[in-house]
């Protein structure tokens, strides 16, 4: 596998890796690690393999924290119970921890896990979706959204061909009905729309440049006053 985008390097060692394991999707902290390379702002993280590591995790990063299943048999982990937010101190964590792996193991008995990912819990704020999708008609595309609940609620996307230039992924962010809340609705402080237009253009060129990649998709990515932040990743492979 070669790419000639050279902030892509690391994100090709990730899944060639991934793909001599055999397996198809990324595992969270694979998927972050990729984003990360590529430029992309993410919080703080680690996998932890136990109760103590998730608590040596914590305790450098700063709490609270978010606690998220790592497993290749599980895409979804809210619906599993697999994810818990506001961790806020040591006790916590260790409840915590075994609250999730009680929970998988009744819900997906046959998961193979591989451990926690321990993420530094970022400050709430606006929540959009980038994303790309390999289709077979239309090869690389890129899309842009509200993010979080508000995906299937509003279904406010937009997509183009892949790669995009800054300037399109710029109207891409403007074409969508939620716009306004971006750009300072009702006195509200407008958002790093720059910075976001920028992060379209990574995930863009991610998709068109690195054909192994099938789907990727960053939701929520935070959209703050300066920066963004992907704080969950999914990339699926061929």
């Amino acid at each position: 596998m070669a790419v000639e985008n050279a902030k892509f390097e690391n994100a090709v060692k990730i899944i060639e890796n991934v793909l001599a394991s055999g397996r198809e999707t990324l595992l969270p902290d694979e998927a972050m690690d990729v984003i990360k390379s590529s430029g992309i702002s993410t919080p703080d993280y680690a996998l932890a393999k136990t109760a103590r590591e998730a608590l040596t995790a914590a305790g450098s990063m700063g709490y609270p924290v978010v606690l998220k299943i790592v497993s290749p048999d599980v895409l979804h982990k809210s619906d599993v119970g697999g994810v818990i937010v506001g961790v806020e101190d040591e006790k916590e964590i260790g409840r915590n921890y075994d609250e999730i792996m009680n929970s998988l193991i009744k819900k997906v008995p046959d998961a193979d896990i591989m451990g926690i990912l321990v993420e530094k819990q970022m400050p709430k704020t606006t929540e959009v979706i980038v994303g790309g999708i390999r289709d077979e008609q239309f090869g690389a595309t890129v899309m842009f959204g509200l993010g979080g609940i508000f995906v299937e609620l509003f279904k406010d996307v937009v997509f183009r061909i892949a790669p995009v230039t800054e300037e399109e992924a710029l109207e891409m962010i403007r074409e969508i009905k939620g716009y306004a809340i971006l750009n300072g609705y009702r006195g509200a402080e407008r958002l790093d729309i720059q910075q976001l237009a920028r992060t379209i253009v990574t995930i863009s060129e991610l998709i068109s440049d690195i054909d192994e990649i099938k789907e990727v998709e960053l939701n929520p990515l935070f959209v703050y006053k300066e920066g963004v932040t992907a704080v969950d990743a999914r990339i699926i492979i061929k």
